[in-house]
């Protein structure tokens, strides 16, 4: 009785492993073949980002790349008046407000704490004019993705603003 009661255990017992094998060996490769569709999910997005991100550029922003340009240059020589002239007068309102609050005396400084100087020029790209407004992406220093900005033309010369779509959402 007692060989019976042995055998029937060690049935029970080989029934419950080959049960727990059965399942951690299937739950093992749906792991693996999640992990497998996660990292290929993964190569194919970024291949797609690349050529989304060099089929995107329409055009190399003609019109206001060069004010791009000065806004660089002035940043760079810490020059305040050829800063000014390259912001919008609301934008340079906002600016001015916002250094009073902080008992700031320095535009250039003040933007220089904002936003981090890339080493070369900012790259600028799919420019819209329409009328006297623009929208542009640009991409550098403190913006390390392509980040739309608006810009608008004052007494006939196109301005930088510190608005952007990208920050609204």
């Amino acid at each position: 009785m007692l060989d019976q009661f042995e055998r029937a255990n060690f049935v029970k017992n080989l029934k419950v492993f080959f049960l727990v094998m059965v399942l951690f060996f299937g739950c093992s490769k749906q792991m693996s073949e999640n992990r497998l569709a996660d990292t290929n999910f993964n190569k194919s997005q970024a291949i797609e980002n690349k050529s989304l991100e060099k089929s995107e550029s329409f055009n190399e922003a003609p019109t206001l790349a060069p004010l791009m340009q000065a806004y660089y240059d002035a940043l760079k020589r810490r020059d305040e008046q050829a800063l000014r002239k390259t912001l919008s007068s609301d934008t340079i309102k906002s600016l001015e407000e916002d250094m009073k609050a902080e008992k700031k005396k320095s535009l250039v400084d003040f933007i220089l704490e904002l936003e981090t100087l890339p080493d070369k020029p900012y790259e600028i790209r799919n420019e819209k004019i329409d009328g006297e407004s623009a929208i542009a992406e640009i991409k550098g220093g403190s913006y390390q993705v392509w980040t739309k900005f608006y810009f608008v033309k004052e007494a006939g010369e196109w301005k930088i603003t510190n608005k952007s779509p990208d920050f609204e959402k």
